[in-house]
């Protein structure tokens, strides 16, 4: 029997198609932030871990853990690495 403006979908049908498209949502939103994730992990998380490495040394020095020469070494040892890392020559 033919129903007036129905597709002939019975309730299971809506309630089948109500959680494809949650689910469809979902998918779509793990994707993006799957995403996100690793495109922030790329390139600029190097510069901020080294930044934080100067930082760091740069703390040492201020409390008095290092003195003037092992400071100026090392932070000309972090700078080479960053270099030779970048691909600079």
């Amino acid at each position: 029997m033919m129903y007036w403006g129905s597709y002939g979908m019975g309730g299971w049908g809506v309630v089948l198609m109500a959680v494809d498209t949650v689910l469809f949502w979902v998918l779509v939103i793990v994707a993006v932030v799957a995403l996100v994730r690793v495109l922030s992990c790329w390139p600029g998380r190097g510069d901020r871990e080294r930044s934080n490495s100067e930082q760091l040394l740069a703390e040492r020095f201020a409390r008095d853990e290092i003195d003037e020469q092992a400071y100026r070494c090392d932070l000309e040892t972090l700078r080479q690495v960053r270099h030779s890392t970048s691909g600079g020559s």
